[in-house]
């Protein structure tokens, strides 16, 4: 079944897809993945990326067999806004935490702030935050810290693409940044905040966190539970396996084969036309009806590999979805070739 927009609905059949959830606040991302496994009928449920409670924005959760997509998703690119308090150092680098040190930053030039911040853009060595989810000896550092432990973890290196200053205001001795952050997998905003505030002299900690992006996802596009509550619908995989990897269509035999686990060696008869992930634009990739409502849609079903995925595979490999003449994806499939001629197709992950 569907709603008038194009998603799927869950109905008697198992559901599977993706939902991308607006996070509120004072939510757990274990409370949001438990709220939808209930409206879901589904045990399958989880997330590709934690936010602290505090924290909203967006969330990509799987249902069902969406849920192999998950760990795909985990290492795309984040956009953040976030708020840092300057004057003040908290033991867990933000507002939840105790203040371990105080010093008024309310008179800080935001030149000097500005200069502090363009240091950790690019790729940089942090230290996480000592109360992250990384595991010390088995334990989560978190709960070291919560048990009254001493935790210290190693730098890692990440990426920082933007750190950007928004605004400013002051906040009695407090001087107050919004800050736009853009970033690879496994950076901790909080960490920049306490990194920032411990450069500058004063402490630093998040004051607030809202993430606007992952990987292609917005939370633009983002849904809510309360929406969820009255109205539950899921994105077809094949609508997020778009806008990640290139496409190929297979036949329906070499999609049956594949959906079996089947190695198959292919011997193409190049599609021509078109680029090949996103092209479907903004809009949902139609399922369960087959080529006629893709091709409507400007996305080529036509069985084969469009020559861009060809090309720049060349002597290498290239993982790629596998999307059926159905619609529906299939698998991610690795494609390799030796000679630029014949292609090997492995599944990497079956969805079917």
């Amino acid at each position: 079944m569907r709603t008038g927009n194009g998603l799927l609905l869950a109905g008697p059949a198992a559901p599977s897809g993706l939902i991308l959830l607006d996070k509120p606040a004072g939510w757990t991302s274990h409370d949001c993945v438990a709220r939808i496994r209930r409206l879901a009928g589904a045990k399958r449920v989880g997330h590709a990326g934690t936010l602290d409670p505090a924290a909203t924005g967006l969330l990509v959760v799987g249902v069902g067999r969406a849920t192999k997509l998950l760990t795909h998703l985990v290492g795309l690119d984040k956009a953040y806004t976030a708020t840092i308090r300057l004057g003040a150092a908290t033991t867990t680098d933000d507002a939840e935490g105790r203040v371990t040190v105080e010093a008024p930053a309310a008179g800080l030039a935001l030149a000097s702030v500005e200069t502090a911040m363009s240091v950790w853009r690019g790729r940089v060595a942090q230290v996480p935050s000592a109360v992250s989810a990384i595991k010390v000896n088995g334990q989560r550092a978190y709960a070291r810290v919560r048990d009254g432990q001493s935790v210290e973890l190693a730098a890692r290196e990440v990426e920082i693409s933007r750190f950007d200053l928004l605004a400013s205001r002051v906040e009695g001795d407090f001087l107050d940044l919004d800050v736009l952050v853009e970033c690879s997998s496994g950076t901790y905003v909080r960490a920049l905040a306490r990194d920032l505030g411990s450069a500058l002299g004063v402490g630093g900690h998040l004051s607030a966190l809202r993430r606007l992006r992952v990987g292609p996802f917005d939370v633009a596009d983002a849904t809510t539970l309360e929406s969820l509550a009255s109205d539950f619908a899921l994105r077809p995989g094949a609508w997020a396996a778009r806008r990640l990897w290139p496409v190929w269509n297979p036949t329906e035999a070499q999609a049956r084969g594949i959906a079996q686990g089947q190695c198959l060696t292919v011997d193409p008869d190049w599609v021509l036309a078109g680029a090949t992930s996103d092209a479907l634009g903004g809009d949902l990739d139609p399922q369960p009806e087959a080529a006629a409502a893709v091709a409507a849609d400007g996305a080529d079903q036509t069985p084969g590999l469009t020559k861009t995925v060809a090309d720049g595979i060349g002597s290498g490999s290239q993982l790629v979805a596998a999307i059926g003449p159905d619609g529906k994806l299939v698998a991610l499939v690795r494609l390799t070739t030796s000679d630029g001629a014949r292609f090997e197709a492995r599944p990497v992950t079956v969805f079917a």
